[in-house]
């Protein structure tokens, strides 16, 4: 899944992080189900899952603040980028943070 554009609003914004969330839930339900093919649960998806939603909680109580650096996760998602199907989707939560909403495209 490619995405090319950054969220217009901060209720899509907040959108892409909860879908995050449940991407990192998804991927860990399936490393359960199937441990013996896919091996044991990474343990790079609870700390993923922990900054995700710390994230989350700084957007929905107003601390969030728009910055220029790396969101603490993405060098999770640099990393693991082979092993994580949604590396796309947090690559793009990183551009918003760093460029802010897209609220010039039509």
């Amino acid at each position: 899944m490619a995405l090319s554009l950054r969220p217009k609003t901060a209720e899509q914004y907040v959108d892409m992080v909860e879908q995050a969330i449940v991407e990192v839930d998804e991927l860990r339900s399936s490393y359960e189900y199937d441990i013996e093919e896919m091996g044991s649960v990474p343990t790079y998806l609870d700390a993923l899952e922990q900054m995700l939603q710390h994230l989350h909680d700084a957007m929905t109580d107003g601390s969030y603040i728009f910055g220029n650096d790396n969101l603490p996760f993405m060098e999770i998602v640099n990393r693991n980028r082979g092993r994580i199907p949604f590396a796309d989707l947090l690559a793009m939560i990183n551009k918003t943070h760093k460029e802010g909403l897209d609220i010039d495209s039509e």
